[in-house]
């Protein structure tokens, strides 16, 4: 493509492709310099996934085209198409409006939904792909309000630009499979860019939340984000306060799920954005003075989060990354300095479990997932001390009950949580942790502790002590499920014993003799 003053679609044939070294990014914004000529390789990836969707897709396109319309694979489908990445949901762009698609879609799709109506999107699915179609758009926001204000647009270009990235602002006509890159996304791609079609101060301002978007990709794509973008984030990352709290969460979660996620953090603070949706990650970077040297919390931080992202056994564990990344939060606000000079942060995990349920639910995260996490939070330091042989059966007893479902998930957590560089501690505290995890399972093999009961039941203790239900049955549960805890299994006697003795204690039963 010439550089010229204003973009226009590039069309080619997806089967041919091309060949020069690829250049240096131009400028957010500007027009992309020459298209580089060496990309058989990412052509040769959109001709395979475009195949392998093309008899549905193609089916749709001349469905479209018989009733007077235009259809295009656009989007993170194209995108994804060229890195050899392509799903089972596609999206696709027309100049259909939504009543007229549904006409279109009427006895060829398998199913349709109109949940995205009102922004001119119609969901199908057919031969086991999940579809989007979206009337072409040209929305914006009124820099107040936190939702896209539609508008329909009229011709493919003009969509494109609307778009976050160039990289997103892509598309593949149907059935002819026409390219249009009228904004440099195969160029981007190639270069493993982050650019916007447009000025980012234009983009951003359509939609700030496009600014926590660009590292969302970052995470995801492992790209680098154009220096004018971060520029833009940098002073426009007050404006996200528009946005919705579960938009925000949504963007947030996606980061944290990708491959690198550590890149996206990164880029959430140094633009400050973190600081309006996520502040205790910012505040981690504690100020380290010379009388009182300890960790650098925030780097910590980050090195446990890619440690526990190294330890997951089949894709992203978001209850695992998000303990990790909130695991020292409350380190900051116990911070004290003692007469020697040393550094302490006495009972952080408190009081960051409790700043952990704080900052979840104000980002709309559902309850079990905030009771998960903030549980990993709060037993993430009740490890330590195990080494130096302090532990009873009865205390590994209370931490395999008390970590309950997410013990797997504690062990990732502890054992991400060594960073230290010190090989010969590290080593220790791994060893400590295997002879850990060796005594549980010796000791569930034993006794069962997934499920640690009382030898006693609801039924048996009503009829022992001759009362009815009520608060007086719980109170005896929770004594013996205590002694279940401390002592291990006790036979039928020996319980039975206990709870008289108990009883005779509490009043309920009167003194033998």
């Amino acid at each position: 493509m010439s550089d010229t003053s204003a973009p226009r679609a590039t069309d080619t044939d997806t089967r041919t492709g091309p060949g020069s070294p690829v250049s240096d990014p131009p400028a957010a914004g500007s027009p992309p310099a020459a298209q580089p000529r060496d990309l058989t390789a990412v052509q040769r990836n959109a001709v395979a996934e475009l195949l392998r969707v093309s008899p549905v897709a193609d089916e749709l396109g001349r469905r479209f085209v018989a009733a007077g319309h235009e259809l295009h694979l656009v989007g993170g489908s194209v995108r994804d198409a060229l890195l050899g990445r392509l799903g089972n949901d596609l999206d696709f762009c027309t100049d259909a409006h939504p009543d007229q698609t549904l006409g279109v879609l009427a006895g060829w799709a398998e199913a349709t939904w109109e949940t995205g109506r009102e922004f001119g999107t119609i969901g199908a699915r057919r031969g086991g792909l999940t579809l989007e179609i979206t009337t072409f758009r040209a929305e914006a926001y009124d820099g107040v309000t936190r939702n896209p204000v539609v508008a329909y647009g009229t011709n493919l270009i003009d969509d494109l630009r609307r778009r976050d990235f160039t990289i997103n602002a892509m598309a593949v006509s149907l059935p002819e499979h026409r390219f249009t890159d009228p904004y440099g996304g195969v160029a981007d791609l190639a270069a493993k860019v982050i650019r916007t079609p447009g000025t980012p101060q234009e983009s951003f301002g359509d939609d700030p939340l496009r600014m926590l978007r660009a590292a969302r990709f970052a995470a995801q794509l492992r790209f680098a984000v154009h220096p004018d973008v971060r520029a833009a984030m940098a002073t426009m990352a007050p404006d996200l306060d528009r946005i919705t709290a579960e938009r925000v969460r949504d963007e947030f979660t996606k980061l944290l799920c990708g491959a690198d996620p550590v890149t996206g953090l990164r880029l959430l603070v140094d633009s400050g954005l973190a600081d309006h949706f996520l502040p205790e990650l910012s505040g981690l970077r504690l100020e380290i003075d010379e009388h009182a040297q300890h960790k650098d919390v925030y780097e910590h931080t980050l090195t446990v989060v890619s440690n526990a992202v190294r330890l997951e056994d089949d894709g992203c564990d978001f209850a695992l990354r998000m303990a990790a990344l909130m695991h020292d939060v409350g380190k900051p606000a116990t911070k004290a300095v003692g007469s020697d000079g040393r550094v302490s942060f006495h009972h952080h995990e408190v009081v960051g479990a409790r700043l952990t349920r704080q900052r979840m639910k104000a980002m709309r995260y559902p309850k079990d997932m905030i009771a998960q996490v903030a549980t990993l939070v709060g037993l993430h330091l009740r490890f330590y001390g195990y080494g130096r042989g302090e532990w009873t059966d009865s205390a590994v007893r209370r931490y395999v009950t008390d970590a309950g479902d997410l013990l797997g998930r504690l062990h990732k957590l502890t054992r991400s949580d060594c960073t230290t560089r010190n090989r010969r501690k590290a080593a220790a505290l791994a060893a400590d942790y295997d002879a850990l995890e060796e005594r549980i399972a010796r000791i569930q093999a034993e006794e069962d502790l997934a499920r640690v009961r009382p030898d006693l039941d609801g039924n048996a203790i009503m009829e022992l002590l001759g009362v009815p239900p009520g608060p007086v049955i719980g109170r005896a549960w929770r004594h013996l499920k205590e002694l279940r805890l401390e002592r291990g299994p006790l036979d039928r006697d020996e319980a039975e014993a206990e709870l008289v003795r108990w009883a005779r204690s509490e009043g309920i039963l009167p003194d033998a003799g």
